[in-house]
């Protein structure tokens, strides 16, 4: 599983970046993620599709 860190703060993009906060988090409530500490996740290899695109959404 790779480690990703987030960001400090979401720069408002549409769609969400991949190293947002809240994008992270939605994956780990998903169960796509692995929450290490505040800031640093790891991430399953293969993340689906469509878990991605409803965690990036607005």
């Amino acid at each position: 599983m790779p480690s990703m860190t987030a960001k400090k703060k979401c720069c408002k993009d549409k769609p969400r970046c991949k190293k947002c906060p809240v994008v992270l988090k939605r994956l780990a409530d998903a169960g796509c993620a692995e929450r290490l500490d505040r800031t640093h996740y790891k991430v399953d290899k293969k993340v689906p599709k469509k878990v991605l695109k409803e965690a990036r959404s607005r």
